[in-house]
């Protein structure tokens, strides 16, 4: 959210155009400031009208639109209305939001490329049907002057068509071409490209066979093994981008006793910042002035609040709770802890790229293979009848009936039967070699806060309680939004508690929440600040004057399907491991609680991410199951990841599964599903490599007509399918 400059006053002779550029400027600040916030909770219709709802309707907002693919909320405002205000809003119906710096993010493109795709197998489709129709006519008998006229037809439909839709193809196969190498897209050209000059000189010498119908359909069925790869992977933006885009655009600059808000691009080191109750850090700093509490959740996967007093170091993207906080600036800009997160995240997600798909392993064995069987037909018959013509058919029947359309759609055949059945039970599969990956994963690595856990505090022992303490333990959390001050205020009023009444209330940032209660004093927050004695277990303690504290004792509840999900994936035989930025004591009840041997606590992002890049260095294949921003590391230098919907949008964008309902359970099935697709795909390999066994010597001995040609291509192609669908 910028304003624009006036400009200063112009000196002569520019100072005729003084008027019109101060006009500008003036129209340039009546424009709306652009706000976009990232809702990670959003996932339906309703959840969309609720938040435009609650957005349209605070003071200064002009309109507000709700992306569900990106769960990013856009909004036009005065350019008085803070993103702050907005959050809070949002917060107060439900819902998580959290400002997004829109210059950090690439305009999102639609979905060209699937258009594209799509077309493209339109038409193809379309002319192939046609030209059948001709060739139909052609091998039921039609000769001579017919039947050049209907070749000579065919090519008028199969030449622009075949120049329009098999671009993705050329396109390809010469960008592997330029760099020296191969793909399953050269040999589809060369038979394109083959039969194509084969069939036009057929027609120009009257001969018999033209392979115009052939060509078609090999482009058809090839456009549809594309479209069916493209459908199954997310066009995903960059996780680091995401990070980036998470970390604060502006900041209150404290400057000769003012208070100035600035981006953060002009913060440099030793300033000092002022931020607000509920605010994020936008730099790594030190606290100099204010007490408060600090949420380092989604950094470090601590549940409990940290106290924040003069003297402590804070980091870039930590929120502060309950008091305002001056800060002196250590680190900003790409040396700050959240940026060295994003390089992490961009460096694994360079790793992760170095997988070979079992499509490409197998074109790096086909290619050549096809060009060196095609040359030797040539070659061969060439010798054996000195006819060029006659060669040069048998060459392109080679390529044609030996067409990858099997191969090319070995993959994205089971992919998209796998992908439907995991989304039927609540899992979305984001990249086009995740189930590959998922298959081959021996250990499984959990983060806990926010995955196996609800993320939430939840009070455990309401019941201890008397009616009386309640209501005032009611009176006091209300009115903060302390964490486990909003707990307790959803606990009991769900109970139907009453708040007593208290005078006087107050907040103090850092210890809780104070006031009168019949004249006594009250007061609910840390132990030390009411005089009680410290737990291990996260608690909050309410003191009335006279009376010796009580504690109301929380715990992170524990996720639907945690306990099933771990029982299932090592009764599997994989090796289950709890990894988390929580304290010791919190880590080790959870893993024993779900029977985990082998787990690490206050594990920063960097320990996340170097723990799994050594497990792998070993041989092991990892699969990482995180929410926060300090699983973005590890979740993309893991060998194949998972997130829930709930989790922000950077680890969302970092994993290859994203777990759409809150129960974990369908994690085991989606493992052996991978396994069983793998299958699959190995089978439809062995599938095309008979067809090939069969079809080829029928080819090199001169036997392909054109019409056997399209039946084998057809038939290799609908068995593929077939076999794919087993998986439903």
């Amino acid at each position: 959210m910028t304003t624009a400059m006036r400009p200063p006053p112009s000196a002569c002779p520019a100072c005729l155009a003084a008027p019109a550029a101060e006009a500008l400027a003036e129209r340039e600040e009546l424009k709306d400031a652009q706000i976009s916030l990232s809702v990670p909770a959003v996932h339906c219709g309703a959840c969309i009208s609720a938040v435009e709802s609650a957005l349209a309707d605070h003071p200064g907002v002009h309109s507000a639109r709700v992306n569900l693919s990106l769960k990013r909320a856009s909004v036009e405002a005065d350019h008085d209305v803070m993103p702050q205000d907005l959050i809070g809003v949002l917060s107060g119906i439900g819902y998580e939001a959290h400002e997004l710096d829109a210059g950090a993010l690439s305009a999102t493109k639609a979905d060209k490329a699937g258009r594209d795709l799509l077309m493209r197998l339109a038409v193809a489709g379309f002319a192939s049907m046609n030209v059948m129709l001709l060739s139909v006519s052609v091998w039921s008998g039609a000769e001579a002057a017919t039947r050049d006229l209907f070749h000579w037809i065919s090519a008028a439909i199969a030449l622009p068509t075949i120049v329009f839709s098999g671009q993705p193809f050329f396109r390809n196969a010469w960008s592997a071409l330029r760099n020296g190498r191969l793909n399953m897209d050269v040999p589809i050209v060369l038979a394109i490209a083959l039969a194509v000059v084969t069939s036009l000189w057929e027609t120009s010498l009257s001969g018999e066979h033209a392979y115009f119908d052939a060509a078609l359909t090999l482009t058809f069925f090839l456009l549809a093994g594309r479209y069916l790869d493209h459908r199954t992977r997310a066009i995903a933006r960059s996780a680091a981008e995401e990070l980036a885009a998470l970390e604060v655009p502006r900041a209150f600059l404290l400057r000769e006793g003012e208070e100035k808000q600035v981006p953060v691009s002009e913060l440099v080191v030793c300033d000092l910042i002022m931020v607000r109750p509920g605010g994020r850090m936008p730099v790594d700093g030190e606290i100099v002035e204010g007490t408060s509490e600090i949420d380092r959740s989604l950094l470090t996967g601590e549940t409990v609040p940290v106290f924040a007093a003069a003297g402590q170091a804070v980091s870039a993207g930590e929120v502060n709770l309950t008091g305002p906080l001056t800060i002196r600036a250590t680190a900003v800009g790409k040396d700050t802890s959240l940026h060295r997160m994003a390089d992490l995240v961009a460096i694994a997600e360079s790793g992760r790229s170095r997988y070979t798909s079992l499509a490409d392993k197998a074109a790096k064995l086909y290619a050549p293979g096809v060009h060196i069987l095609s040359a030797l037909s040539f070659v061969g018959w060439y010798l054996y009848s000195w006819d060029v013509r006659t060669a040069l058919n048998i060459a392109a029947a080679v390529l044609i009936i030996t067409c990858p359309c099997a191969l090319g759609l070995a993959v994205p055949a089971v992919t998209t039967a796998a992908s439907g059945r995991l989304f039927r039970k609540g899992m979305l599969i984001k990249h086009s070699t995740a189930l590959e990956r998922l298959a081959q994963v021996d250990t499984v690595v959990f983060d806990k806060t926010g995955t196996l856990t609800a993320g939430t505090p939840e009070l455990t022992n309401m019941g201890d309680h008397a009616t009386r303490d309640l209501e005032i333990a009611l009176a006091l959390a209300q009115g903060s939004a302390h964490p486990l001050s909003v707990s307790l205020t959803n606990t009991v009023k769900a109970e139907g508690v009453k708040p007593a009444a208290i005078e006087s209330l107050t907040e103090v940032p850092g210890y809780g929440t104070e006031g009168r209660w019949q004249g006594r004093r009250v007061r609910l927050g840390r132990g030390a600040w009411v005089g009680a004695p410290s737990l291990s277990q996260t608690t909050a303690w309410l003191a009335v004057e006279g009376e010796e504290p009580i504690p109301f004792r929380f715990a992170d509840r524990l996720r639907e399907g945690a306990e099933e999900a771990v029982k299932a994936l090592q009764d599997s035989g994989k090796d289950v491991i709890l990894i988390s930025g929580d304290a010791s004591g919190a880590v080790e009840k959870m893993a024993g609680r779900l029977g985990i041997r082998q787990w690490m606590a206050e594990a920063l992002p960097s320990d996340k991410a170097a723990r799994i890049a050594a497990m792998r260095a070993e041989g092991r294949h990892v699969l990482m199951v995180g929410d926060g921003l300090n699983d973005t590391a590890a979740l993309t230098e893991a060998h194949v990841s998972i997130s829930p919907a709930s989790a922000l949008d950077a680890a969302r964008v970092a994993s290859d599964i994203v777990l759409l309902g809150g129960d974990l359970s369908p994690i085991a099935d989606a493992v052996a599903t991978a396994r069983s697709a793998t299958r699959r795909i190995r089978e439809n390999f062995r599938i095309a490599t008979i067809y090939n066994v069969i079809a080829v010597p029928i080819a090199v001995i001169g036997l392909a007509t054109p019409l056997v040609a399209a039946l084998a291509m057809s038939a290799s192609s609908i068995t593929v399918s077939l076999n794919a669908l087993r998986l439903r």
